[in-house]
Parts: structure tokens; sequence; C-alpha cells
């Protein structure tokens, strides 16, 4: 009898997490004609129904349920569009809370399935209101601003799971950077990476490759001096009825004079250094503490000091004017890099 009861409720809340979600993709298809959010939506619903299994729904049992009758008077009307969609990404959020902690009876896996989804939830409720108020780009230029550790990647085996402990540790941007390979298969990764950043209300930014970082939903773009000129970039964001004031754009420097150049670029970001010479960048002089100190006296727009940073030197750093950075090595062959990054995220916010 106690399962069957479980049964029912995990049938209601996952019809009710459907529908909710089906009303969110509706505004997103017709409303707001993004794909995006459209995806997003269509993804999720189709992960609920293959929870949706026949037990659950032969044990539903809407007659004699006390409940159907119930109403309150804000769900008589609504105000606007944004108040449906508040309602509906509340009642999304509820029903997978529930999912969540009945669902850990039936089976562990369902549980964190579910948890999973609400995290994503969460960053589908960001973008869907920022869409609807026209102010998405305000909102990820809002989590750069706030940011102080950045993730640029590296090839390594497992790349996901080395992203996703790194950004359990506290990183609050990831870059995907793979200059070499397969389209294919720089595409799914970078879907992966996008996916799990947006899990943790982290941004996800591509290098270099507009046409992927685009294709997977990506916040933003980082070039460097030599990549695709800064224009062309927002050329190719503008196209088929884009927006490039939406998207974050970052330029790497290595010096006063390329700083100049990005910064008539207008870009959102800028990457400083290399602080210390680096494999990741061979061939670059380390630029040294100099320029970091030039950039931490000349810099309004926010800005991160790159190249050989770790946990042994990021005080140094610090020392000479850096309050944000982005870290390769660091992070991407750590042995654990969640407690890198929790260890590099106390020393910025401490110092």
């Amino acid at each position: 009898m106690s399962q069957q009861i479980i049964y029912r409720i995990l049938d209601a809340n996952l019809d009710r997490a459907r529908e909710a979600l089906r009303t969110i993709e509706e505004w997103g298809r017709f409303g707001l004609e993004n794909i995006d959010i459209c995806g997003q939506c269509k993804e999720l619903r189709q992960s609920l129904g293959k929870w949706h299994k026949e037990e659950f729904r032969r044990a539903r049992n809407t007659p004699d349920d006390p409940a159907t009758d119930l109403s309150h008077d804000n769900e008589v009307s609504r105000a606007d569009v944004r108040a449906v969609l508040r309602a509906n990404m509340a009642r999304l959020q509820e029903a997978l809370r529930v999912l969540e902690e009945y669902g850990k009876i039936i089976d562990p896996t369902m549980g964190l399935a579910m948890k999973q989804m609400r995290y994503l939830s969460y960053t589908l409720e960001s973008q869907l209101l920022a869409h609807e108020s026209g102010n998405l780009g305000e909102a990820r230029r809002a989590k750069l601003q706030a940011a102080s550790l950045y993730l640029v990647t590296m090839p390594v085996d497992d790349i996901v799971s080395v992203v996703e402990k790194a950004l359990q540790g506290g990183v609050q941007i990831v870059q995907y950077r793979q200059k070499d390979g397969e389209d294919a298969i720089r595409y799914a990764i970078a879907q992966k990476l996008c996916d799990i950043c947006h899990q943790y209300d982290a941004l996800f930014l591509v290098n270099d490759r507009v046409d992927i970082a685009i294709a997977v939903g990506a916040d933003g773009i980082h070039v460097g001096q030599t990549d695709l000129p800064v224009a062309a970039v927002r050329q190719i964001l503008n196209t088929n009825g884009g927006d490039a004031s939406q998207y974050i754009i970052g330029q790497s420097t290595t010096n006063p004079q390329e700083l100049e150049i990005a910064l008539n670029n207008q870009v959102d970001y800028v990457g400083v250094g290399p602080v210390h010479a680096t494999p990741t960048k061979p061939g670059k002089a380390a630029s040294g503490h100099e320029y970091v100190n030039y950039a931490s006296k000349n810099l309004q727009i926010p800005w991160f000091a790159i190249g050989g940073l770790d946990e042994t030197n990021l005080e140094a750093a610090i020392a000479a004017g850096a309050k944000r950075v982005a870290v390769v090595r660091a992070l991407m062959k750590a042995e654990q890099p969640d407690l890198v990054a929790k260890q590099m995220r106390s020393i910025l916010n401490y110092l």
C-alpha cells in the first residue's frame, strides 16, 4: 500500500513538472522565438518522460484524490506573461523536489537525476526571465563581474568530469579551448561542458569557435590577438536574428599595446598574462607581475591574470594587483580539482 502511494506521488509530480515545462516551452517558442530555451525545455520533458514508468501511471486514482478541487485566488488569474512564467517555474521546481525526495525511496538514481534537473531548472529560470525582459546580456555580465576564478580547459582524459569537480570547488567561468580535432567531437564536448556549467550556475565560453558557441548555447566567446577579429565575432553573432550584445566577448592580452587594442574592441573582459612562462602558450615570454600591476592601475573592466598560476604563487599575483585569475594546468592536471579550486577561491576571497 505504501509503495502504491509513492507511485501516485511520483505520477502526479511527473505530470505536474512536464505540464509546467510545456507551458514555459510554448513561450520560448512563440513569444521569444528562442531555440535554446525550447531545446532545454524539450530535453527536460523527455528526460522526465523516461522516468514516468507504467507502474506509476497504473497507480493513478484521480476520482479519489481529495485535492483535485483545491484552488487558490492566485491561480484564478495572472497579471501578465512574466507571472505565468514565474508560476510555472515555481511549479516545476517544487515538483522536481518532490520527485527527488520520493524518488530516492524507489531508486536512488532517480533522486539524483531529479536533483540535477532541479539545478538545471534554476539556470533555465534565469535565462528565461532575462530573455523575457531583454536583459540576458546584463545577467551574464553581472556574473562576469562577480567571478574571481576562471578555468581554461586543456585536452585531458574525461574532461567533463574534471571540469565538474572544478565547478564543485568554486570555479565560476569555464572556457572550452580545443584547437585541434574533429568538429563533431568538439561540439559534443562543448555541449556537455555547457550543460554542466549551467547546472552549477557558471558561465560557459568557447575559445575562438563562434559557430560552436552559438550551437551549444554558450554565454560567450574568447579570442586571442591572432584569432578571428572581435568585429567579425560580433557580425557572426548578429546574423540570423541574433544579438551580439547578449554575449560576453573576451580577449587575451600580453602587453599594454595589445591591451589598448582589446579596449578599442570594446570587449567585456581581458586576460592579462602570461604572468609566468607556461607550456599552454609556447614561445610566449612571461609578462610578469609588472604587467599585472599595470592592468590593476589602468583597467576598469573585469580582467583575469593568467599564465602558470596555481595555489602556490597566487598570493604574489594578488599582491601585484590581481583580483581575478584564470588557470589551466593548476586545475586540469590536479589530482583533486575540487580541493584546489576551493583553496584558490579561499585565497582570492581572503586577500
